[in-house]
């Protein structure tokens, strides 16, 4: 029997510590990452700051440690780490309801101290790398003229519990939560790093309204220009700008604005004379959206195409020191790799060799390494050290946290799809599936616009595993990393090549010796729900299905949904009467678990409302009884993140497949009892 490890006990998987995010200070000797821990509760992770040695020589060592956590790590130039939390600080009253400060560490030894505070609460801070000049988010109530006047209108709301929000404008929410009434700003800090009072925050942005609910920001090495993109109404919806602010005059120009077009990722160079954007294409309901990188000249604003045959969706942008390449990640073949791209030639080189999924880039001020955080299917997300110049296998840097042991084995399945397409996945092996054939579970990924290629806290194969059963995590069409081409094979047409081409790569797993091709399931999420109701409607091969998230009747879910600008761009009425699973409910046969968030607002719940009622319409028994299952989260969203309710869903989730694959008497967790 294998070695048990702590994916065959869902509370020791649980406790296992999460790496995030990184930043390098500007000389490039600390490297600052976030640590992820259980609360004694068991309800929530807490994050602390640690600092890893970037010559791989000395152990991490703990920066902060609070009840509430800290995020956000970043450098102003002499060294001095900002983060956010909300924490108490001296002066203040330490009420649970306290929002998010930004507070800093000094660069040798120190308590940290609250720097800049707001009612509304301060997102993440952006630093210029030359100047003690600091760009952050906070949320403002649209009539407030000062942090005061915020205050008091936040506390009238309170006390006279009112929580109405009136709009005016599309959209209205985002993934999970509501937008408003307050509304994001852009503030400016100077001096942060010498002074021992919280500093007063200009405001960039005073008449903003929703235009930056979901901006990307960007400071110049000299901090007088901040670029951001900037949501712009367009047909109903927005479309996002790229704009300048000038720090001095807090006055604002449009850079990048084009009919059908998004702009994203800025990335200002070392010089504050160019950055590298991305601009993505609309598509319509034929062909797919495209991206390009630009490279924006700062000084007139032109642009010019950077790798302009280079086909791959580009993102997570780091200058090298000198201005003369940048580094990237982008999808490919079943990983993300880090690119270089030379601004010379456009030449791009694959830099990583491996399998590895990285994000987090961070150059060193001599421009021989880059730093990263690389996860992979088989592994969880850890900081490790790449050569900046030359392809080179990762160094991993000591970190944190250990990596677990896994249950089995990481493969790869290929396949041809039937107009002759390469097609591969990954395959998820329990020890000892070579002597005992392991039952098989296709999982199918969201987007739709995706690829497994990245460790997952939430939906992770090697619980399953544990178990006994072997996850298939194919790449069918719409997947990235493959070209625009395999794109557009399911543009459009969702139920068309992703489904042949999931059967095609199921087939290819079936055949294998170490997989038992008579027990098998279907799960998917998101679009992978989609897909999962989509499988459910065409074939009775799966012993069970379970569909999260999932998209069931195309036509409400494209007006319900938090952004239906964005998804009218592909589905059209026709798209959706053709390709919505809710036409074949008379033909579903196979078991289904039907599993939902209430706030998820991406696919709103009335999806799984309507699933199952046409589930009970057309298959219930006469006792009242159904052979499917409803698993609702009330109060969770998009992904069920709290960890008491990741447990129960995965408790579920196993036990289905158990009482499906195995012939399991069905058993309701005790929690749910």
């Amino acid at each position: 029997m294998a070695d048990r490890t702590a994916f065959h006990d869902l509370d020791r998987y649980l406790d296992l510590p999460r790496v995030a995010g990184l930043a390098l200070s500007p000389d490039g000797t600390r490297l600052v990452t976030s640590l992820g821990t259980l609360s004694s509760d068991r309800t929530r992770y807490v994050q602390a700051l640690w600092e890893l040695d970037p010559t791989g020589e000395a152990p991490a060592r703990r920066l902060t440690r609070s009840a509430k956590g800290e995020h956000a790590p970043a450098f102003l130039p002499d060294g001095t780490l900002l983060f956010t939390s909300a924490r108490p600080g001296a002066d203040t009253d330490g009420k649970d309801e306290d929002p998010p400060a930004l507070w800093a560490q000094p660069p040798g030894a120190g308590d940290a101290r609250i720097v800049a505070r707001r009612p509304g609460g301060i997102g993440g801070a952006v630093t210029a790398t030359r100047a003690d000049v600091v760009v952050v988010q906070s949320d403002t109530l649209p009539g407030a003229v000062s942090a005061a006047d915020d205050q008091e209108r936040r506390k009238t709301r309170k006390d006279r519990k009112v929580s109405a929000i009136l709009h005016e404008s599309y959209p209205i929410r985002y993934w999970d939560h509501d937008l408003g009434p307050d509304q994001p700003r852009l503030l400016l800090g100077r001096n942060l790093g010498a002074r021992d009072e919280p500093v007063d925050l200009a405001d960039l942005t005073p008449v903003p309204g929703r235009r930056f609910d979901e901006t990307d920001v960007s400071i110049t090495p000299d901090g007088r220009t901040v670029l951001a993109t900037a949501a712009r109404p367009e047909g109903g919806g927005t479309r996002s700008t790229l704009i300048a602010i000038d720090t001095s005059s807090r006055t604002e120009r449009t850079l990048l604005h084009e009919p059908g077009h998004e702009f994203s990722g800025a990335t200002i160079s070392p010089d504050g004379t160019r950055a590298v954007v991305v601009r993505e294409s609309d598509g319509d309901t034929q062909e797919p959206l495209t991206s390009e990188i630009l490279l924006l000249d700062l000084t007139d604003g032109s642009t010019t195409a950077l790798a302009p045959g280079w086909d791959r969706w580009a993102g997570g942008f780091a200058w090298v020191p000198d201005g003369s390449a940048v580094l990237c990640i982008a999808d490919e073949h079943g990983a993300a790799p880090v690119f270089r791209i030379e601004l010379a030639d456009g030449t791009v080189t694959r830099l990583t060799t491996d399998h590895g999924a990285y994000s987090d880039l961070q150059v060193s001020p001599d421009g021989a390494s880059a730093y990263a955080v690389r996860s992979a299917v088989d592994h969880p997300p850890a900081v490790v050290r790449l050569d900046a110049r030359t392809p080179a296998e990762p160094a991993p840097l000591p970190g944190p946290a250990e990596t677990p042991a896994l249950p089995g084995t990481l493969d790869e399945v290929t396949a041809t799809a039937l107009d002759g397409t390469p097609l591969r996945g990954w395959l998820a092996l329990p020890h000892g599936a070579s002597e005992t054939p392991a039952p098989l579970l296709l999982w199918i990924h969201g987007g739709p616009l995706g690829s497994w290629n990245a460790w997952s806290w939430r939906w992770n194969p090697w619980l399953a595993v544990a178990q006994g059963y072997a996850v298939l995590l194919p790449d069918p069409a719409l997947s990235t990393g493959y070209g625009l081409d395999f794109i557009r094979r399911g543009w459009g047409r969702w139920g068309d090549a992703p489904y042949t081409d999931l059967l095609a790569i199921t087939d290819a797993a079936e055949a294998r010796d170490d997989v038992d091709e008579t027990r098998t399931a279907a799960m998917g999420g998101s679009f992978g729900g989609y897909m999962a109701n989509w499988v459910a409607g065409h074939t009775d091969r799966f012993d069970c299905i379970v569909t999260h998230a999932s998209l069931w009747a195309l036509e409400s879910f494209g007006p319900t949904t938090d952004r239906a600008d964005y998804w009218r761009r592909e589905m059209d009425e026709a798209m959706a009467a053709e390709w919505s699973p809710h036409r074949l409910v008379e033909h579903m046969t196979t078991p289904m678990l039907v599993i939902h968030g209430d706030k998820d607002y991406r696919v709103p719940i009335g999806e799984a409302l309507n699933l199952w009622s046409e589930l009970a319409r057309h298959h219930g028994r006469d006792d009242g009884s159904l052979p499917h299952k409803l698993l609702y989260f009330p109060d969770e969203n998009h992904w069920i993140l709290t960890p008491q309710h990741a447990k129960v869903w995965y408790e579920v989730v196993l036990g289905f497949l158990d009482h499906h694959l195995r012939d399991a008497d069905w058993s309701v967790p005790d929690t749910l009892r």
